[in-house]
């Protein structure tokens, strides 16, 4: 179990992290709205599927083919934390490598939206103090590794229940037997 639980949840950490990083690198590192992020949330799910995959796998090879939602759930779980605690990690190597930048073009992209949008006076004098505390605390690490967990987990967190729900019933893609494929 330890073993699914790590290689899918690593390969589901990979998978965000190089969708997310290829995201910004055709960017240039901007911001472009909700596209981006429904984007980036897309590429979790895709890659948190593995969660699903796991599970069954787990059912239908340790297991006999059937599973206990506790323990659906216990799997999906573990798979969605190393998939989370990956994905914080090699963010991490990201910003280090780009010199802790994004943040920067992140809030210029966000004013640069903002006028572009006509916002000026105060309004726009809020919303660069707002960047500018949003870059304040997201250059202090205590702040910025439990936001970048709480983008994925929850996420993974959904899927893990799902796929329990769904895979506690054994007629729910059921392993395939060799009498079949024969």
């Amino acid at each position: 179990m330890t073993r699914i639980i790590l290689t899918y949840g690593l390969i589901s950490g990979l998978v965000i992290i190089l969708g997310v990083i290829g995201t910004l690198i055709a960017t240039n590192g901007g911001h472009h709205g909700a596209a981006n992020l429904w984007l980036g949330y897309l590429i979790m799910l895709v890659a948190l599927s593995s969660i699903l995959v796991g599970v069954r796998q787990h059912r239908d090879q340790a297991l006999g083919g059937t599973i206990k939602f506790r323990t659906a759930l216990l799997i999906g779980l573990g798979i969605a934390l190393v998939a989370s605690i990956a994905y914080v990690l090699i963010w991490e190597v990201y910003l280090a490598a780009t010199h802790y930048s994004f943040m920067d073009k992140y809030a210029a992209s966000m004013l640069s939206a903002k006028r572009a949008a006509g916002v000026t006076g105060a309004a726009y004098a809020k919303a660069v103090a707002d960047a500018e505390t949003m870059r304040r605390q997201y250059a202090n690490p205590l702040y910025r590794l439990p936001e970048t967990f709480l983008e994925i987990f929850p996420v993974g967190l959904l899927i893990a229940l799902a796929s329990a729900a769904l895979l506690r019933n054994p007629r729910f893609l059921p392993a395939k037997t060799r009498a079949a494929t024969a």
